[in-house]
C-alpha cells in the first residue's frame, strides 16, 4: 500500500498511457530492410542505436531525432552511396511516427477517472515538445491532468525541479511508469514513491540491469492494480 501522504500522482506517457515503442521498432525494421543491400539487418540495427546514443545530448528523445539518426546511419553505413530515393524512403517511414494513431493502453482512462478529484494528476514525460503535445491532444486525456511536464530527460534533478514547481515534498509524490531507469529509480532516490507498470517491449536504452531492492518500489502487471494500492 502507498502511504496516505500522497497528494500528487505523476504518469509517464509513452508505453504507460498509450502505445509507443512498437511503432519505433516497426520503423526500425523497415529502415534495416532499406539498407539490406548494403549491410546485414542486425548490424544496421546496432549502428542505428549507436548513432542514437551519440546524438542524445544534441537531439534529445523523440521521432525527429530518430529520423535524423536513421539518415546519419544510412550515410555512414553506405559510405555516402545511399541514393536520394532511399533517403526519401527513410524520411517517409520516419514521418509515420509523427502521424501514428494513439492507442490507449487497457484500463488507463478508467484509472484516471477514478483518481481524478482524489489526487492531483500530472503528466511527466520526456521527449520532443511538439510531438508529445500532439500525442497528448490526440489521446483525449488532457482534461485529467492538473499539470503537464515535458522534460528533456528524467534524472533526479529533473524530478526535484518538478516537485519544487508543484510546491510539494517527495513523500507527497507518486510516479507511475513503465521504465525502471527513467520513471522509477530517479524518483525513489529523491525520497518519493513509484509504481512500475511494465510494457510488453522496452527501448534498449531504457533497460535497467542493476539490482534493486525488492522494497524500493512496487511492480504491477496491469495499470488498474494501482487503485488497490492507494
Amino acid at each position: 500500500m502507498m502511504p496516505n501522504t500522497i497528494k500528487v500522482i505523476g504518469f509517464d506517457a509513452d508505453d504507460t498511457l498509450w502505445v509507443n515503442e512498437p511503432y519505433f521498432q516497426e520503423v526500425e525494421k523497415q529502415f534495416c530492410l532499406i539498407l539490406k543491400p548494403y549491410q546485414d539487418e542486425a548490424e544496421t540495427s546496432k549502428e542505428l542505436f549507436r548513432t542514437e546514443m551519440q546524438n542524445l545530448e544534441i537531439y534529445g528523445y523523440g521521432a525527429k531525432g530518430f529520423i535524423l539518426a536513421m539518415i546519419e546511419t544510412a550515410i555512414r553505413i553506405t559510405e555516402g552511396k545511399i541514393t536520394p530515393n532511399e533517403i526519401s524512403r527513410i524520411i517517409a517511414i520516419g514521418k509515420t511516427l509523427l502521424n501514428m494513431p494513439i492507442q490507449l493502453l487497457d484500463g488507463i482512462e478508467d484509472v484516471l477517472q477514478k483518481l481524478k478529484g482524489k489526487y492531483q494528476l500530472i503528466l511527466a514525460t520526456k521527449g520532443d515538445l511538439l510531438d508529445q503535445e500532439r500525442k497528448l491532444q490526440k489521446s483525449g486525456l488532457t482534461g485529467y491532468f492538473h499539470h503537464i511536464e515535458i522534460m528533456s530527460d528524467k534524472h533526479e534533478n529533473n524530478y526535484k525541479k518538478l516537485l519544487s514547481h508543484l510546491d510539494i515534498q517527495p513523500h507527497e509524490f507518486l510516479m507511475v511508469g513503465n521504465s525502471v531507469k527513467s520513471d522509477i529509480l530517479p524518483v525513489i532516490k529523491i525520497g518519493a514513491r513509484a509504481i512500475h507498470v511494465p510494457f510488453e517491449v522496452t527501448w534498449q536504452h531504457e533497460n535497467h540491469h542493476e539490482p534493486t531492492g525488492n522494497d524500493d518500489f512496487i511492480t504491477v502487471s496491469e495499470i488498474s492494480e494501482i487503485l488497490n494500492l492507494l
